[in-house]
């Protein structure tokens, strides 16, 4: 059976942790960012676990994280 690639744009915006969750960053993080109150800035930080439904889409565009 041949290898299965990995979906470059998948790998470079989520992780896989080691218990298999799939992490993400929010959104609109660099753009108009200075006009934004300090309070949503902060918010950027913020490392997101993805939703259920979509986490079963992205282990199939990320075939070599860790075991699930």
């Amino acid at each position: 059976m041949p290898k299965l690639k990995t979906h470059k744009g998948a790998a470079a915006r989520f992780r896989v942790t080691g218990t298999g969750k799939v992490r993400r960053m929010k959104r609109h993080q660099s753009h108009l960012r200075r006009k934004k109150p300090k309070s949503v800035r902060r918010l950027y930080k913020k490392v997101l676990e993805v939703s259920k439904g979509t986490e079963g889409h992205l282990k199939k565009l990320l075939p070599y994280g860790p075991p699930r």
